[in-house]
């Protein structure tokens, strides 16, 4: 079976999403944010202290968009991947990638330097920047939707999982307002996804059953 290692809304809400969406079964393993800090047991299972961590029998991975694309296809074939021979697999693995070195990287300094760094390391400008630079690269996402309700071959794919945990991490710092009309009917779009829906209520009910705080990783100061 596969385990996940998750921490709430965190980048490993990207594969809880995607079981979610394909409704296999799974254990969740809830761990208190930062893991690497407050739960050093966790170095023995990834060493570098991050989440996610997927296990699926030998296999172990630790980068979120790569569960999302190592999950559609291979539990979800022409489901929630797209073929190779499809004329929108390019685009499709672009997005999909794009979702976390293009749309969350820039999320990820933004927070630790307004959020997770101590007072006297904070850098304001260097949060204004980068919180700019993720705003100009969203353009890319308002283009994409112009024709079509998902981000690539005219249907819902991991490669919106993807970008969609940008977004919300996104409305987690508040950029939400700022968002284009396109991205902002996109990301309601995906919110009222019942699988979306079911990870959030999941890993909330599972950070209370494993005594692990309900704050999301975003919101931790």
């Amino acid at each position: 079976m596969i385990t996940l290692h998750h921490c709430v809304s965190a980048r490993s809400f990207r594969p809880l999403w995607m079981l979610e969406e394909l409704g296999i079964p799974y254990q969740l393993r809830m761990l208190p944010f930062p893991p690497r800090v407050l739960a050093r047991e966790y170095l023995q299972d990834n060493p570098l202290g991050t989440v996610p961590l997927l296990c699926d029998g030998d296999i172990r991975m630790t980068e979120s968009a790569a569960m999302c694309q190592y999950l559609a296809a291979r539990y979800s074939p022409n489901e929630l991947d797209v073929p190779v021979n499809d004329p929108a697999y390019g685009s499709y693995l672009n997005y999909l990638h794009m979702g976390e070195a293009t749309l969350t990287f820039p999320q990820t300094l933004v927070l630790r330097y307004t959020h997770f760094e101590s007072a006297e390391r904070r850098q304001p400008q260097v949060a204004t920047d980068y919180s700019r630079w993720f705003l100009a690269r969203l353009r890319a996402v308002d283009a994409a939707l112009n024709q079509q309700d998902y981000i690539c071959a005219n249907r819902f794919t991991a490669a919106d999982v993807s970008v969609g945990y940008a977004l919300q991490l996104a409305e987690h710092l508040g950029f939400k307002p700022e968002f284009a009309p396109n991205v902002a009917a996109y990301w309601e779009r995906l919110k009222q996804r019942p699988a979306f829906q079911r990870a959030l209520q999941v890993q909330h009910e599972a950070a209370l059953a494993q005594g692990v705080p309900t704050v999301p990783a975003p919101d931790v100061r």
